[in-house]
This record gives structure tokens, C-alpha cells and sequence, in this order.
């Protein structure tokens, strides 16, 4: 008998046809009624394959006794109660490394659309108002600034490799230098804030990082400097930094995270200063299908009674 999913979430078409080849797979996004639909299947359900933003709420979780897995299709755990996992004896497995390209590349571009204006640009041309003369304001220098990191991670460090083209001065903050790094070494958020001219958000979320990136951060940071958040929404003080966007205390965003996604705040719609993405930095045709694929190996690996590839718990 097949072991029995709960997909919490679509996936890759590949990715799905693989899944439907070897488990029971109940989706949960097409269900009219959640809660109908989850107590019918709750008794045989051994796994959940979930996205990192979405995740599982914990009333979920609780309500499947069998439960046996939570595969995650990201590397994000902040949406799974991990203690939770761990009291019920429940795995956790993530996807790491096959994005991390991704979205550091994403970084970069958030980082270049903001400060040379790409996206103001953009409009300038589809508007009609450089074919009427009209005059654009000049962007803002990338090569050669001061760079600051938050969070030396994966993405992090795939960040620093790509910014030592742009020649960028690297500054780096997390919970501790690293010995194999060579980049500078800031112990304190708001003097590596103080000392750059933009600061990338690469931190793991959770409510160890939390409104980490606070106002004192962002004042540090500048009129001129520009934040670029790739990690989770959670880490900024959204509402610290949209005042300091719409008072000019903070010079540009490029933010592919938010706190309550989908629902951005409509105050910066309309700032030019600012790049927004629907938090889709890993979201390329080879990623998604290289994680979906690892997401499966998890998934066969445990069935198979086999430690999984890329546990968390």
C-alpha cells in the first residue's frame, strides 16, 4: 500500500507526477472545506510536503496521528514549530544548497535595480517620457561601495562571493566570526549598519531574528543606504522601515520578503526607491525542479526506513 501525503502546496508538474507515481497524495490546496477535508484523510496522512513561507500551522500537525514526516520545500523552518516536531517525534527535512545560487544572484539584482533605479527606468521608457525629453533623475554608484551581510550562511557567503566583482568592501555580521572568512567581522548589527552603504538581509528568520533590523538599524544604514532583504520578512521592522522609506531616512529597499505575504504594504507601492518581488527568489524552472527533487529523496528515504537526505529534526 502506498504511504499516504499531504500536499500542502503545488509543486513542479515533474514533481507532482512523481509524487502521484509513488504515494497517495491528498492535496490540500484544492479542498473547498480545509477542515472537512483534513479530518477525512487526518488518520492515514505519514508526510506533509509544504513550502518554506507557507509551512504547517501547528493545529495541523496535531491533528494527523500518524504523522511521521514534514518535508519542506525550502530551506526556511520559521512556519514549522520545530519543538513541536521534535516532541511528537516527528522528522523535519529542508532543501538547502540547491537555491542558494538563486537567490544570491536575486540579491545582487535587487541590490542593482534599487540603486541604479532599473525599474524607474523602465517605466520611464514604457511611459512615453523619454520620447517627450523629460528628464530622469541621475541613480546611485554600485562598484567599489561598503557592503555589510547579515547572516554568513549559505546564501550569505554565495552573496559575498558574487559581490567581490562589483570590488564591494565586505563587513559581515552573525552570531560569531568565522575563521575561514577574510571578509571584516562586525560584532554589533547597528555599527555594521553605520559602517556601509548597503546591507543584505541573509539572516535565518524565527524569533531568534525577529525585528533584528530595527529602526536604530535602518537610521545607521542612512538616507543613502539601501537594505536588500532575500531571508524572511521577519527579520526587518516593517514598520520601522516603511517610515524610514516615506520619511527619507532610508535611502532605497529591495525586498523580496515580507511579514504578513501576501499582503505587502501599500505604502510602498508607489516609492520609486524601492524594487518589490512576490518572494520568489528561488523561483526558476532548474530550482524548483532541483528542490522538488530532493524533497522526493526525503520522502523515499524515509519510507524506505533510511535516515532522510536533509534532515532539520
Amino acid at each position: 500500500m502506498q504511504p499516504e501525503i499531504l500536499l500542502i502546496e503545488p509543486m513542479m508538474p515533474p514533481i507532482e507526477s512523481s509524487l502521484d507515481a509513488a504515494y497517495r497524495v491528498h492535496r490540500l490546496y484544492h479542498a473547498e472545506d480545509r477542515d472537512a477535508f483534513v479530518a477525512r484523510v487526518a488518520p492515514s496522512v505519514r508526510a506533509i510536503v509544504t513550502g518554506g513561507a507557507t509551512g504547517v500551522r501547528r493545529e495541523l500537525v496535531d491533528a494527523l496521528p500518524a504523522l511521521e514526516l514534514i518535508a519542506i520545500n525550502g530551506i526556511g523552518t520559521d512556519a514549522v514549530d520545530l519543538q513541536q516536531a521534535r516532541d511528537r517525534g516527528v522528522r523535519v527535512t529542508t532543501t538547502p544548497d540547491v537555491l542558494t545560487d538563486d537567490v544570491a544572484d536575486l540579491a545582487l539584482g535587487l541590490l542593482l535595480a534599487t540603486a541604479r533605479r532599473i525599474c524607474v527606468g523602465d517605466r520611464f521608457v514604457r511611459n512615453g517620457a523619454w520620447r517627450r525629453r523629460e528628464t530622469l533623475p541621475l541613480a546611485q554608484k554600485v562598484s567599489g561601495k561598503q557592503l555589510g551581510i547579515l547572516g554568513m550562511g549559505r546564501v550569505g557567503r554565495a552573496v559575498a562571493r558574487r559581490a567581490q566583482a562589483f570590488d564591494f568592501q565586505i563587513a559581515y555580521h552573525d552570531l560569531r566570526a568565522f575563521d575561514d572568512l577574510a571578509y571584516r567581522y562586525e560584532a554589533d548589527l547597528t555599527a555594521l549598519a553605520a559602517g556601509v552603504e548597503f546591507l543584505v538581509v541573509a539572516a535565518a528568520g524565527g524569533p531568534q531574528s525577529r525585528g533584528m533590523v530595527d529602526s536604530a538599524v535602518l537610521d545607521a544604514l542612512g538616507p543613502r543606504g539601501i537594505i536588500v532583504n532575500v531571508a524572511r520578512g521577519s527579520v526587518v521592522d516593517e514598520a520601522a522601515l516603511v517610515a524610514a522609506l516615506l520619511e527619507g531616512r532610508l535611502g532605497g529597499a529591495g525586498l523580496d520578503v515580507f511579514v504578513d505575504e501576501p499582503n505587502v504594504p501599500e505604502a510602498l507601492w508607489s516609492l520609486d526607491q524601492v524594487v518589490l518581488q512576490p518572494h520568489r527568489a528561488s523561483a526558476t524552472v532548474e530550482t524548483r525542479i532541483a528542490m522538488g527533487e530532493l524533497v522526493l529523496a526525503n520522502l523515499a528515504a524515509h519510507f524506505a526506513g533510511q535516515p532522510p537526505v536533509t534532515p532539520v529534526v
